[in-house]
Protein backbone atom coordinates (compact mmCIF):
# COMPACT_ATOMS: atom_id res chain seq x y z
CA UNK A 1 0.00 0.00 0.00
CA UNK A 2 0.96 3.70 -0.98
CA UNK A 3 0.45 6.31 0.56
CA UNK A 4 -1.82 7.89 -1.74
CA UNK A 5 -4.12 4.80 -0.93
CA UNK A 6 -3.63 6.04 2.86
CA UNK A 7 -4.71 9.91 2.21
CA UNK A 8 -7.66 8.63 0.06
CA UNK A 9 -9.19 6.41 2.37
CA UNK A 10 -8.34 9.69 5.01
CA UNK A 11 -10.45 11.92 2.62
CA UNK A 12 -12.96 9.21 1.78
CA UNK A 13 -14.01 8.52 5.92
CA UNK A 14 -13.67 12.32 7.02
CA UNK A 15 -15.78 13.55 4.15
CA UNK A 16 -18.33 10.56 4.85
CA UNK A 17 -18.36 11.94 8.36
CA UNK A 18 -18.91 14.86 7.57
CA UNK A 19 -21.83 14.32 5.09
CA UNK A 20 -23.45 12.37 7.73
CA UNK A 21 -23.54 15.64 10.24
CA UNK A 22 -24.69 17.68 7.66
CA UNK A 23 -27.96 15.23 6.81
CA UNK A 24 -28.04 15.25 10.80
CA UNK A 25 -28.62 18.91 11.50
CA UNK A 26 -31.29 17.60 14.77
CA UNK A 27 -28.12 16.04 15.77
CA UNK A 28 -26.04 19.13 15.83
CA UNK A 29 -28.86 21.11 17.73
CA UNK A 30 -29.42 18.65 20.30
CA UNK A 31 -25.88 18.27 20.89
CA UNK A 32 -25.21 22.36 22.06
CA UNK A 33 -29.35 22.32 23.98
CA UNK A 34 -27.15 20.29 26.57
CA UNK A 35 -24.15 22.41 27.86
CA UNK A 36 -26.20 25.60 26.56
CA UNK A 37 -28.92 24.81 29.29
CA UNK A 38 -26.14 24.14 31.65
CA UNK A 39 -24.56 27.53 30.94
CA UNK A 40 -27.56 29.31 30.96
CA UNK A 41 -30.15 28.11 33.30
CA UNK A 42 -27.98 25.93 35.67
CA UNK A 43 -25.03 28.68 36.08
CA UNK A 44 -27.57 31.17 36.85
CA UNK A 45 -28.98 29.46 39.75
CA UNK A 46 -25.49 27.94 41.13
CA UNK A 47 -23.38 31.46 40.53
CA UNK A 48 -24.35 32.67 43.93
CA UNK A 49 -23.56 29.54 45.74
CA UNK A 50 -20.08 28.16 43.94
CA UNK A 51 -18.31 31.49 44.60
CA UNK A 52 -14.51 30.71 42.04
CA UNK A 53 -11.90 32.09 44.04
CA UNK A 54 -8.58 32.59 41.85
CA UNK A 55 -7.22 29.58 40.87
CA UNK A 56 -4.72 28.57 38.14
CA UNK A 57 -4.80 29.38 34.89
CA UNK A 58 -7.06 32.22 35.80
CA UNK A 59 -5.59 35.38 36.68
CA UNK A 60 -8.54 37.04 38.52
CA UNK A 61 -12.05 36.33 40.00
CA UNK A 62 -13.95 34.37 37.38
CA UNK A 63 -17.98 34.11 37.29
CA UNK A 64 -18.99 30.73 37.50
CA UNK A 65 -20.26 30.56 33.80
CA UNK A 66 -16.09 31.38 32.84
CA UNK A 67 -15.22 27.94 35.09
CA UNK A 68 -17.72 25.45 33.64
CA UNK A 69 -17.67 26.46 29.65
CA UNK A 70 -14.38 24.18 29.54
CA UNK A 71 -16.01 21.47 30.82
CA UNK A 72 -18.93 22.10 28.70
CA UNK A 73 -16.65 21.27 25.92
CA UNK A 74 -15.83 18.27 26.89
CA UNK A 75 -19.75 17.44 27.91
CA UNK A 76 -20.05 17.86 23.76
CA UNK A 77 -17.03 15.74 23.19
CA UNK A 78 -18.21 12.85 25.61
CA UNK A 79 -21.74 12.28 24.53
CA UNK A 80 -20.90 12.93 20.70
CA UNK A 81 -18.37 10.39 21.57
CA UNK A 82 -20.19 7.75 22.40
CA UNK A 83 -22.64 7.86 20.39
CA UNK A 84 -20.39 7.76 17.57
CA UNK A 85 -19.57 4.79 19.27
CA UNK A 86 -23.01 3.48 18.46
CA UNK A 87 -23.12 4.42 15.66
CA UNK A 88 -19.96 3.12 14.02
CA UNK A 89 -21.46 -0.23 15.67
CA UNK A 90 -24.28 -0.57 13.62
CA UNK A 91 -21.55 0.53 10.36
CA UNK A 92 -19.71 -2.11 11.65
CA UNK A 93 -22.56 -4.98 11.15
CA UNK A 94 -24.78 -3.33 8.31
CA UNK A 95 -22.53 -0.17 6.78
CA UNK A 96 -20.10 1.27 5.42
CA UNK A 97 -17.46 0.07 7.92
CA UNK A 98 -18.02 -3.87 7.29
CA UNK A 99 -17.11 -2.99 3.60
CA UNK A 100 -14.41 -0.85 5.03
CA UNK A 101 -13.33 -3.37 7.05
CA UNK A 102 -12.61 -5.63 3.89
CA UNK A 103 -9.71 -3.38 1.90
CA UNK A 104 -6.08 -4.12 2.79
CA UNK A 105 -5.70 -0.69 4.70
CA UNK A 106 -4.53 -1.78 8.64
CA UNK A 107 -7.57 -2.08 10.94
CA UNK A 108 -5.73 0.46 13.18
CA UNK A 109 -5.15 2.88 10.86
CA UNK A 110 -8.82 2.73 9.65
CA UNK A 111 -10.21 3.01 13.34
CA UNK A 112 -8.07 5.56 14.54
CA UNK A 113 -9.29 7.24 11.06
CA UNK A 114 -12.94 7.08 11.43
CA UNK A 115 -12.03 8.19 15.47
CA UNK A 116 -10.45 11.10 14.13
CA UNK A 117 -13.55 11.88 11.68
CA UNK A 118 -15.80 11.61 14.37
CA UNK A 119 -13.68 13.72 16.94
CA UNK A 120 -13.50 16.61 13.77
CA UNK A 121 -16.85 16.64 14.16
CA UNK A 122 -17.16 17.54 17.50
CA UNK A 123 -14.14 19.75 17.66
CA UNK A 124 -16.16 22.02 15.11
CA UNK A 125 -19.59 21.66 17.91
CA UNK A 126 -17.05 22.99 20.16
CA UNK A 127 -16.38 25.99 18.33
CA UNK A 128 -20.15 27.36 17.85
CA UNK A 129 -20.52 26.57 21.40
CA UNK A 130 -17.58 28.83 22.31
CA UNK A 131 -19.02 31.54 19.94
CA UNK A 132 -22.20 31.28 21.50
CA UNK A 133 -20.68 31.74 24.89
CA UNK A 134 -19.58 35.00 24.34
CA UNK A 135 -23.40 36.13 24.95
CA UNK A 136 -23.06 35.22 28.25
CA UNK A 137 -19.38 37.11 29.01
CA UNK A 138 -17.48 33.88 28.56
CA UNK A 139 -14.26 35.92 26.69
CA UNK A 140 -11.00 33.54 26.65
CA UNK A 141 -7.69 34.92 25.05
CA UNK A 142 -8.44 35.59 20.74
CA UNK A 143 -5.27 33.23 20.60
CA UNK A 144 -7.08 31.10 23.41
CA UNK A 145 -9.57 29.57 20.65
CA UNK A 146 -5.89 28.16 18.69
CA UNK A 147 -3.80 26.71 21.44
CA UNK A 148 -7.10 24.65 22.74
CA UNK A 149 -6.97 22.97 19.66
CA UNK A 150 -4.37 19.89 20.47
CA UNK A 151 -6.24 19.51 23.62
CA UNK A 152 -9.62 19.11 21.90
CA UNK A 153 -8.29 16.85 19.32
CA UNK A 154 -6.62 14.79 22.28
CA UNK A 155 -9.70 14.44 24.35
CA UNK A 156 -12.10 13.42 21.55
CA UNK A 157 -9.77 10.69 20.07
CA UNK A 158 -9.62 9.43 24.46
CA UNK A 159 -13.30 9.50 24.48
CA UNK A 160 -13.86 8.21 21.04
CA UNK A 161 -11.40 5.38 21.92
CA UNK A 162 -13.20 4.35 24.96
CA UNK A 163 -16.11 4.39 23.27
CA UNK A 164 -15.33 1.77 20.53
CA UNK A 165 -13.71 -0.12 23.39
CA UNK A 166 -17.20 -0.58 25.33
CA UNK A 167 -19.00 -0.92 21.82
CA UNK A 168 -16.44 -3.70 20.85
CA UNK A 169 -17.15 -6.00 24.14
CA UNK A 170 -21.34 -5.12 24.01
CA UNK A 171 -22.65 -8.27 22.80
CA UNK A 172 -26.70 -6.67 22.58
CA UNK A 173 -26.85 -3.33 21.07
CA UNK A 174 -30.29 -2.96 23.21
CA UNK A 175 -27.68 -2.82 26.23
CA UNK A 176 -25.58 -0.50 24.49
CA UNK A 177 -27.36 3.04 25.89
CA UNK A 178 -27.71 1.50 29.70
CA UNK A 179 -24.06 1.28 29.39
CA UNK A 180 -23.27 4.25 27.68
CA UNK A 181 -25.15 6.12 30.82
CA UNK A 182 -23.14 4.81 33.01
CA UNK A 183 -19.85 5.51 31.68
CA UNK A 184 -21.26 9.22 31.00
CA UNK A 185 -22.75 10.34 34.25
CA UNK A 186 -20.09 9.49 36.67
CA UNK A 187 -16.85 10.74 34.13
CA UNK A 188 -19.01 13.76 33.80
CA UNK A 189 -20.00 14.14 37.09
CA UNK A 190 -16.86 12.91 38.73
CA UNK A 191 -14.56 15.33 37.55
CA UNK A 192 -13.32 19.13 37.46
CA UNK A 193 -16.15 20.30 34.69
CA UNK A 194 -18.97 21.56 36.73
CA UNK A 195 -16.48 22.43 40.32
CA UNK A 196 -12.85 22.89 41.46
CA UNK A 197 -11.30 19.91 43.07
CA UNK A 198 -10.46 21.62 45.94
CA UNK A 199 -14.01 22.05 46.62
CA UNK A 200 -14.77 18.58 46.32
CA UNK A 201 -11.58 17.84 48.63
CA UNK A 202 -13.25 19.77 51.33
CA UNK A 203 -16.71 18.12 50.87
CA UNK A 204 -15.57 14.47 50.55
CA UNK A 205 -11.75 13.61 50.15
CA UNK A 206 -12.99 10.13 48.98
CA UNK A 207 -14.47 11.42 45.81
CA UNK A 208 -12.04 13.79 45.52
CA UNK A 209 -9.42 11.01 44.53
CA UNK A 210 -12.17 9.47 42.54
CA UNK A 211 -11.80 12.66 40.34
CA UNK A 212 -7.90 12.67 40.10
CA UNK A 213 -8.57 9.15 39.25
CA UNK A 214 -10.88 10.16 36.54
CA UNK A 215 -9.05 10.20 32.99
CA UNK A 216 -12.26 13.44 31.41
CA UNK A 217 -10.79 15.22 34.93
CA UNK A 218 -6.95 15.33 33.50
CA UNK A 219 -8.73 16.37 29.90
CA UNK A 220 -10.76 19.24 30.85
CA UNK A 221 -7.96 20.72 32.59
CA UNK A 222 -6.51 20.04 29.74
CA UNK A 223 -9.35 22.56 27.63
CA UNK A 224 -9.12 24.62 30.84
CA UNK A 225 -5.58 25.52 30.59
CA UNK A 226 -5.28 25.93 26.90
CA UNK A 227 -8.30 28.04 26.40
CA UNK A 228 -6.47 30.21 28.83
CA UNK A 229 -3.08 30.15 27.03
CA UNK A 230 -1.66 27.87 29.89
CA UNK A 231 0.33 24.74 29.86
CA UNK A 232 -0.66 21.99 31.96
CA UNK A 233 2.00 19.22 31.47
CA UNK A 234 0.17 16.65 34.10
CA UNK A 235 -2.90 16.70 32.13
CA UNK A 236 -1.82 16.58 28.66
CA UNK A 237 0.36 13.60 30.18
CA UNK A 238 -2.09 11.60 31.52
CA UNK A 239 -4.99 12.14 28.77
CA UNK A 240 -2.30 11.10 26.15
CA UNK A 241 -1.09 8.42 28.16
CA UNK A 242 -5.07 7.39 28.54
CA UNK A 243 -5.55 7.75 24.74
CA UNK A 244 -3.01 5.12 24.05
CA UNK A 245 -4.08 2.23 26.37
CA UNK A 246 -8.12 2.29 25.26
CA UNK A 247 -6.41 3.10 21.54
CA UNK A 248 -4.41 -0.21 21.72
CA UNK A 249 -7.46 -1.71 23.74
CA UNK A 250 -9.92 -0.69 21.15
CA UNK A 251 -8.03 -1.53 17.78
CA UNK A 252 -6.58 -4.98 18.96
CA UNK A 253 -9.96 -5.94 20.98
CA UNK A 254 -12.20 -4.97 17.73
CA UNK A 255 -13.84 -7.72 16.54
CA UNK A 256 -15.67 -7.21 13.09
CA UNK A 257 -19.07 -9.53 13.95
CA UNK A 258 -18.98 -9.23 18.31
CA UNK A 259 -22.56 -7.67 18.60
CA UNK A 260 -25.81 -9.47 18.30
CA UNK A 261 -28.09 -6.52 16.12
CA UNK A 262 -31.61 -6.49 17.32
CA UNK A 263 -31.53 -10.01 19.24
CA UNK A 264 -29.79 -11.64 16.35
CA UNK A 265 -26.95 -14.45 17.24
CA UNK A 266 -23.21 -12.36 16.68
CA UNK A 267 -21.37 -14.73 13.57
Amino acid sequence: MKAAHYWHCFVGIQTREWLRFWQQRTRFASALVRPLLWLVVFAAGFRAVLGISIIPPYQTYITYETYIAPGLCGMIILFNSMQGALSMVYDRELGSMRVLLMSPLPRPFLLVTKLLAMGVVSIGQVYVFLLLALLVDVEPPLWGYLAVLPALILTSLMLGALGLLIATWIKQLENFAGVMNFVIFPMFFMSSALYPLWRMNEASPWLYWICQFNPFTHAVEAIRFSLYLEWNPMAFGITAGVTVVFALLATTGFRPQRTKILGGKPA
